[in-house]
């Protein structure tokens, strides 16, 4: 349900025997396994002179699975020394959503090229390359390299010596930016809020540094900058690929749909994307790609969690499309403040709880109210069965 692109992607809740989990694993007593990783994590570059130099420039295949990974691995490292606070080994760090929900991409099989015009993502072809034909590739590198750029321009990096510079895929160029400067004079509004994520966290650290201040890290705060420019790039990008969608089986694009329009609402509520957290909700994310004849919530192969948090998906989706947006707009003011935000979450595990999700009743409930008490930041939102 989000981050995913890609939060890439879609985050979902934990029952209460995953959150025993996470407890545990924030003591220190759980041994993180190594598919809890996106594959091939410990090969994907780490440091930005690990991509290949050539004349003055980084060069970054964002085609290459491995490549477009290790983009990510370098947000993750030099973004690390702002969450020590919140973990060890770095698995506190909120941009850990990202290159899970990129990890389940590639082992869904849901970057490969879905016309099967190409070998581009099989097995039998080149296993890491990365479709332009794939609906969910061409969503994610704006939740890849839009935030990678984002934090080159922030100086997130540092002073770098070499210009960064992405590959273009083989088709369909115009639909992607390539360098700061590209990105920036393309998407200038886009590139400003990842920017501003970056530039948040640098700030903390700069006023850490001095003696009479303490620093002025707040979590909530470096999610709502995280959260905006998430939702933004799937805003920006869920246009411009909606022809790749013809590709997709009818299940799995009406999938994908309901994904993005899922990212909104949980975006809204500022969930965390750490690295336990995004684990565990992705346990409820399908496993493979719709085909037809998938029905859901009777998708045999899956489980009742993940049939349910496809029906749920569903439910929000058309429930928005019915009340014409009208239910986001009014879930987005009830979560204006933290309190708001709070509840929201809390609500949000029905999507991967044993209650029932009725979105109709949340914007019954929303309409309603004057927004600042609706009633389900004081009841149990079971109450909406």
């Amino acid at each position: 349900m989000w981050a995913y692109f890609g939060i890439h992607a879609i985050i979902l809740v934990a029952t209460a025997t995953l959150n025993s989990e996470t407890a545990a694993a924030q003591r220190g007593k759980e041994v993180i396994r190594e598919d809890a990783y996106p594959p091939l994590w410990d090969s994907a570059p780490e440091n930005l002179l690990d991509f290949p130099v050539e004349g003055n420039k980084i060069v970054i295949n964002a085609w290459n699975y491995r490549e477009r990974l290790g983009a990510y691995k370098n947000l993750l490292n030099s973004s690390a020394k702002y969450f020590t606070a919140f973990g060890s080994q770095n698995f506190g760090n909120i941009l850990w959503g990202l290159p899970l929900q990129h990890g389940w991409q590639f082992r869904t099989g849901r970057l490969a090229d879905p016309s099967s015009v190409s070998s581009c993502g099989y097995e039998a072809g080149d296993l890491l390359c990365i479709s332009v034909r794939s609906w969910w590739a061409c969503m994610n590198y704006y939740l890849a390299i839009i935030p990678f750029l984002g934090a080159v321009e922030a100086g997130l990096f540092g002073e770098l010596l070499y210009e960064i510079e992405i590959l273009p895929p083989e088709e369909q160029g115009a639909d992607f930016c390539y360098s700061v400067a590209d990105c920036r004079s393309r998407i200038p509004k886009l590139m400003d809020k990842w920017k501003a994520y970056f530039e948040y966290l640098l700030s903390t650290e700069q006023r850490a540094a001095s003696p009479t201040m303490r620093s002025s890290f707040k979590l909530d705060d470096a999610l709502g900058h995280m959260w905006k420019a998430h939702v933004a790039s799937i805003a920006y990008a869920s246009p411009k690929f909606q022809d790749s969608l013809k590709h997709l089986s009818d299940p799995e694009a009406n999938f994908g749909e309901d994904w993005a329009n899922g990212v909104d609402f949980i975006g809204a509520t500022y969930f965390s994307t750490d690295f336990q957290t995004t684990n565990n909700f992705q346990a409820f994310l399908p496993q493979r790609m719709l085909v037809g004849g998938d029905v859901i919530p009777f998708i045999s192969d899956f489980s009742a969690q993940q049939n349910k948090v496809l029906l749920s998906l569903s439910g929000l989706h058309k429930t928005n499309q019915l009340t014409g947006g009208l239910l986001l707009k009014l879930w987005q003011k009830a979560m204006s403040t933290e309190a708001g935000r709070e509840a929201g979450r809390k609500l949000i595990e029905d999507l991967a709880s044993s209650r029932k999700f009725n979105p109709m009743a949340i914007y019954n409930d929303l309409k309603g109210s004057d927004l600042t008490a609706p009633s389900f930041l004081t009841k149990s939102s079971s109450s909406t069965d």
